[in-house]
């Protein structure tokens, strides 16, 4: 697949999320656990569909992976017990699309980072992964994912 990298920048967006460290092997179990947790607080406000999932990625530590798993709102709402009130930071992103299957998104990470060191851009190490459609309703060769790495100020 041949990507197309992008500069972007954007501004704050409030979200609602869990920050957790897991290892690769349980990050399928914890996503699932985070999302549904924080879409039954979601119902609990009132809010019947939640705004776009992701997950930053704060390292890549397959054994010690830093995530933040979470739903963009519309809206600053308070977090609760586990559940974290955060806001995806404004600034110069990165930014590509991935279709097809999730274990194949290393192919752009790695042109992202290519097109980086080409055009001096300095990542944070900070990478969030935006799921533009469910494995539930699509095939896994129609899985469409924003990526983009915050850029260093």
């Amino acid at each position: 697949m041949e990507y197309v990298i992008e500069l972007v920048e954007t501004e704050r967006m409030p979200s609602l999320s869990i920050r957790k460290t897991v290892t690769a092997d349980h990050l399928p179990h914890e996503i699932g656990s985070a999302y549904a947790s924080i879409t039954s607080y979601l119902a609990d406000l009132g809010i019947k569909e939640p705004g776009q999932p992701y997950i930053a990625y704060y390292n890549m530590d397959m054994q010690n992976l830093d995530v933040e798993m979470g739903f963009v709102t519309n809206a600053e709402y308070p977090g609760y017990g586990d559940i974290n009130a955060e806001t995806i930071p404004a600034g110069k992103w990165v930014s590509f699309i991935h279709k097809g299957p999730y274990k194949e998104m290393g192919h752009g990470y790695t042109a992202a980072t290519r097109w980086m060191q080409e055009h001096g851009y300095h990542a944070t190490g900070i990478v969030y992964e935006y799921y533009l459609n469910s494995p539930e309703a699509v095939p896994e060769s129609e899985l469409v994912t924003k990526v983009e790495f915050l850029l260093q100020a």
